[in-house]
């Protein structure tokens, strides 16, 4: 089965990541692939905990770029926050009935449906087994989810976060869009903010790179991934 080079991860996956082949909204055949992968890296013995975007069912940006009518920022972000703990609940339910206990943690308080998230314990809770799923970002605007994956990552002293998307890796250019790209198998991450990568905001990639917390960037769309990185295979982009 192999050794898993890494005791903690942080797997960060946006909203879009959850939304499959839909225009919106949540896929649930993505959502029961995730979890499956999850299952396989917990049985390694590694610690995971999972921080969610929202963009699959609301995105701010999109909203505060129009003129005229444009959304408040704050008001926008806030917004986007609850589409994170919406994602939080719907992977939460996946993981529970496949047999993983799960907490969800959430920067803003809604006792009802999740924890205060509280540093000690989620780290209690990672000890114990428990997948724990942040979400709600840091709970402030203006602040992105890559910025709560690298925040959080910190405060429970992960090894490493593994940002999921939809490509092999860090490309010089959109491999969406153009067909001649170059791909980065190794970035540091000073190269990362001076060739403006946008794979993550730099205020997430200015935090990793102050506390030398590790950044692998892959391809979430061909299961068995996560495992592979987990176990410290050669795909992606490692910046570090």
């Amino acid at each position: 089965m192999g050794r898993a080079v890494y005791r903690r991860i942080v797997l960060k996956l946006s909203g879009e990541a959850l939304q499959g082949e839909h225009a919106h909204g949540i896929d649930q055949e993505v959502l029961v692939s995730i979890a499956e992968q999850i299952k396989e890296i917990r049985y390694l013995g590694v610690d995971v905990a999972v921080v969610l975007g929202g963009g699959n069912i609301f995105r701010g940006q999109e909203n505060v770029a129009r003129r005229g009518l444009d959304m408040d920022r704050s008001v926008a972000d806030y917004m986007g926050m609850l589409s994170t703990v919406i994602n939080g609940l719907a992977l939460q339910n996946v993981l529970e009935k496949i047999g993983l206990p799960t907490r969800v943690m959430s920067a803003l308080s809604m006792q009802q449906i999740a924890e205060p998230y509280i540093r000690r314990r989620a780290i209690r809770h990672l000890e114990k087994g428990r997948v724990v799923i942040f979400v709600a970002g840091t709970g402030n605007p203006y602040f992105t989810t890559d910025t709560a994956a690298a925040l959080r990552a910190m405060e429970i002293n992960a090894d490493v976060i593994l940002k999921a998307t939809r490509v092999e890796g860090v490309y010089n250019k959109d491999p969406l869009k153009f067909k001649r790209v170059k791909k980065f198998d190794n970035l540091r991450y000073i190269d990362v903010l001076n060739k403006s990568l946008r794979f993550m905001d730099t205020t997430a990639v200015s935090l990793c790179m102050d506390n030398k917390l590790p950044i692998v960037i892959f391809n979430l769309n061909k299961k068995g991934n996560i495992k592979r990185v987990v176990l410290g295979q050669r795909i992606g982009t490692i910046v570090n």
